[in-house]
Order: C-alpha cells, then sequence, then structure tokens
C-alpha cells in the first residue's frame, strides 16, 4: 500500500503566484538563474539557487549558500510573500501544454515507502548532487521542490480529482515559455480521506523525475531520526513532498547525445561501425526525427542519417537492454566513442527534446562537438517495467516535460 497524506502548505500569496513560482534547481545554471531574478525579488530562484544573491563564481556547495537559501526562504515567510495554509490538506496541480493537459495529486509521500521500494526508482543518483540535496533540505528546514511520482492510473482516484477541479482553483496562470498552472485546493475533507484510501490500496509508485530530491529526503530523516530515538513516525521529516500523476497523462520526450569527437577514429571507421550496428540511410540537410522505438536520426558533418538498429542484434528479453539508449551505449558510445561511464565521462554532453533537433545542429555546427544523436523517448510502460524488475536505466534517459514549478506549494518539516 502507498502512503500520501495532506500537509500545511506553504504557498504564495495570492496574486504572487506567478511571480514566485520558477523552474527547478537543476533545470537552470546559475547564469541563467541570475538572469530571471535581476527583476523579480520574489522568484523562488532566491530559495532553490541562492547562489544568485551571492557572488559569481562561489562554489555552489559552500556553507553559506545553503545558509542564504535558509535566510531568503525565512524572508519570504515573514514578510508575507508565502502564506501557511491553516490545515493539513491536499492539493491538485494541473499543467496544459500545448492543449496536453496533466493532473497531479499534492501531498507528502512516506520515506518508508521510499526505503521499502513501495516508491521504486529507475536511475542511480550521483553522491555529490544527492548531499547538495540533502543539505538544502536539512538547512531550509523545507522540502523546496517537489518529487515527480506517476502511479498506474485507478479511475476512481481520477474521479475524485474531477470533482475537486469543477471549482475554482487558488492559482491560474501561464508562465513566460507557454506553461500555464492551476492548482486547486482540495477542501472537502471527505475527498481527501478517499483519495488517501485509494492510494493504500496502490501497490507502488515510481520515480519519475526527483532522483535526489527523494533520496535527499530519505537521508535527512535517517540523520534526524538517529539524533531522536524516540520519534514516533509521524515527525513531518518522515514525509517529502510530491507530485502524484497517473501514468496515462505523462509526456516523455526524447533525451539526445553529442560527442565531442570520434575517439581518434576516422570518418570511415565510424560509417563502417554503424553499418554493423544499424541500417543506415542518409537523409541529408533535412532533419530527421526518429518516429518509432528502434530508430535513432544522427547528425554528422552538417547531414542527418537515419539509423535504425538491426533487430537481430538487439536483446528484447531484458526490459534495459532492449532500450535504445542502452543499445547505442553499449554497442557504439562505450565501444567506440570511448564513453565508458556516461555519468563521468567529460566527451558526451545530453540535451533535453525539449530544445529541438536545431540545438543538436547549433553545438555540432559550432565545433564543440562532432556528432549528435537524436533519440526515440523512452516510454513509460518501459520506465514502470524497468522499476518492477529492480534494475535501472542508463542515465539521462528520460526528459519530462512540462517540468513542475517550485515555490507554488512547500512542505516545511516543521509543521
Amino acid at each position: 500500500m502507498a502512503i500520501i497524506r495532506k500537509f500545511k502548505a506553504l504557498r504564495p500569496k495570492k496574486g504572487l503566484e506567478e511571480q514566485v513560482a520558477s523552474y527547478p534547481y537543476d533545470v537552470l545554471n546559475s547564469e541563467e538563474a541570475r538572469e530571471l531574478v535581476k527583476d523579480n525579488p520574489h522568484s523562488f530562484l532566491h530559495v532553490v539557487k541562492p547562489e544568485v544573491d551571492l557572488p559569481e563564481g562561489i562554489d555552489l556547495y559552500a556553507s553559506q549558500v545553503y545558509k542564504k537559501a535558509r535566510e531568503n526562504f525565512n524572508k519570504f515567510v515573514t514578510e508575507g510573500t508565502l502564506i501557511q495554509e491553516n490545515a493539513p490538506k491536499l492539493y491538485i496541480y494541473r499543467q496544459t501544454m500545448k492543449l496536453k493537459e496533466q493532473y497531479g495529486i499534492v501531498g507528502c509521500v512516506s520515506v518508508d515507502d521510499y526505503n521499502n521500494d513501495v516508491i521504486k526508482k529507475h536511475e542511480h543518483t550521483r553522491p555529490k548532487k544527492e548531499t547538495d540535496r540533502m543539505k538544502h533540505v536539512d538547512v531550509t528546514n523545507a522540502n523546496a521542490g517537489p518529487v515527480f511520482l506517476t502511479y498506474r492510473a485507478k479511475k476512481a482516484i481520477d474521479g475524485l480529482v474531477a470533482q475537486v477541479v469543477s471549482n475554482l482553483p487558488i492559482y491560474d496562470f501561464v508562465a513566460p515559455d507557454g506553461i500555464a498552472h492551476t492548482v486547486w485546493i482540495v477542501e472537502d475533507d471527505t475527498v481527501g480521506d478517499e483519495i488517501i484510501k485509494e492510494f493504500a490500496n496502490i501497490d507502488y509508485l515510481y520515480v519519475a523525475d526527483g532522483h535526489h530530491r527523494s533520496a535527499s529526503a530519505a537521508k535527512v530523516a535517517n540523520k534526524r531520526r538517529t539524533a531522536n530515538p524516540d520519534y514516533c513516525g509521524e515527525e513531518e521529516y518522515n514525509f517529502f513532498l510530491a507530485v502524484l500523476f497517473p501514468d496515462y497523462q505523462l509526456n516523455i520526450m526524447d533525451y539526445n547525445r553529442v560527442l565531442k569527437d570520434l575517439h581518434g577514429h576516422s570518418n570511415k571507421e565510424l560509417f563502417r561501425a554503424l553499418e554493423d550496428l544499424f541500417s543506415v540511410e542518409k537523409i541529408g540537410s533535412s532533419q530527421y526525427k526518429p518516429e518509432q522505438k528502434g530508430e535513432i536520426g544522427m547528425y554528422f558533418k552538417k547531414e542527418w542519417y537515419k539509423l535504425t538498429i538491426k533487430s537481430e542484434k538487439m536483446d528484447t528479453n531484458d526490459p534495459v537492454k532492449s532500450l535504445d539508449i542502452s543499445y547505442i551505449q553499449d554497442n557504439l558510445l562505450s565501444p567506440f566513442f570511448g564513453v565508458e561511464n556516461p555519468r563521468t565521462s567529460e566527451d558526451i554532453d545530453f540535451i533535453g527534446g525539449i530544445r529541438g533537433l536545431d540545438e543538436l545542429e547549433k553545438l555540432v555546427n559550432s565545433g564543440k562537438f562532432q556528432v549528435a544523436f537524436a533519440m526515440y523517448p523512452t516510454s513509460v510502460e518501459e520506465l514502470i517495467s524497468i522499476a518492477d524488475s529492480g534494475e535501472v536505466m542508463p542515465p539521462k534517459s528520460t526528459w519530462f516535460e512540462p517540468k513542475l514549478r517550485s515555490g507554488l506549494l512547500i512542505h516545511s518539516l516543521s509543521e
């Protein structure tokens, strides 16, 4: 059974929601964040990217960065930019992107469920990034950004959500990037309780996006439990903020690869390697976006190629090895390009599909990279299948859009 519970959200004062709501901490670099906050003192980037208020070039993991996050967060509360709910509630958070809607239930989920794999994962975390998020949660004493979870859809839950969204929302705005964000409070506690009961009959939740945030929340809980051996389990640090979307509503985009060089190989050797693994078709100057699983686009020397995986070379019995991402990593990126560990290699970069094929062309044409690979998106079913098998995907296998905004609903660990 999956545990979700209500919480007393800290949220923007009515009228400030559009200014407060920010991209997640890991979508922008420091320079981009500084530009966005320049004329917006209410942006939640002041909390999730607090280096924007410190000298340029500062070590992002310095203690003063986390202290600045706490200072900015506390200021938002004391000055009234953020207000706190009087009673614990659940919320519904709708995002609309190009007429496609997804409705998430916002509540707190259990650290014990995370530890016991009721909340399943599909990616490894990086220790440095995990420690960074742990410090941020511990010092600010809050979950500043939600974890993006999914679950196998249930009609009963869809029906309860539909009841809530028939009422007026508390927030409803369109961000500068064109994504619409709408939030409802589940005011009727009976409906909220019914939602909680329905999740008690769901076997598993799945981390879609936010592996480091969920891992860090578990580490903070473990740290505080150790310091408080008489804990009862109901303390707020035993739960973390999440938005739960039904599986059929998720939008996974391609996550593409660019390589700095051919690792000492010639152009002829590249195509020899490709022809062993794929059926290779030259497209020319027109962009090629893969249309189905098993197809990969390649941009090289200002030409596009369609690469179709040779089916006899694909291990279709293994949920991980049957991914296009795994095939190209295991058979091409590692042995030919020398990218043995894509987590640490300096020879590869990853480009979210939201940036489009133009970005791949731009990077290769600039000379910073020599070749780009455009991938077909991993499916939600593949994600769930791998998580259920206890396996993990290769790094950078999924790019979810739209991104959840930080600052709309915050979970304080002191309440």
